[in-house]
């Protein structure tokens, strides 16, 4: 988005703004994270340690979300991309 019309002040405001945004997203991404690796992966509270088996399983779990998310951002982008080559024609 061209935010050039604006006054400084105006920029200045809307970078907080999308800077909050992103901010929030990735608190978003890191719960979601936590949650789906916590659920699946912690199951023995016997210990305050996690086992072998549970810190693979996390790892893993972290690795494969973070994965699956890079690749969605990645299509996002393509498909913005084909979006709006489409448009200026």
């Amino acid at each position: 988005m061209d935010f050039s019309s604006f006054s400084s002040a105006e920029q200045q405001a809307m970078q907080r703004v999308i800077e909050n945004k992103q901010r929030l997203d990735f608190m978003r991404l890191y719960a979601g994270l936590v949650e789906r690796c916590f659920d699946s992966c912690c199951n023995d509270f016997t210990s305050k340690a996690l086992s072998t088996k549970e810190d693979t399983c996390v790892s893993n779990c972290t690795l494969k979300f973070l994965k699956h998310s890079e690749r969605v951002g990645a299509r996002f982008s393509e498909e913005n991309a084909k979006m709006m080559g489409q448009q200026s024609k």
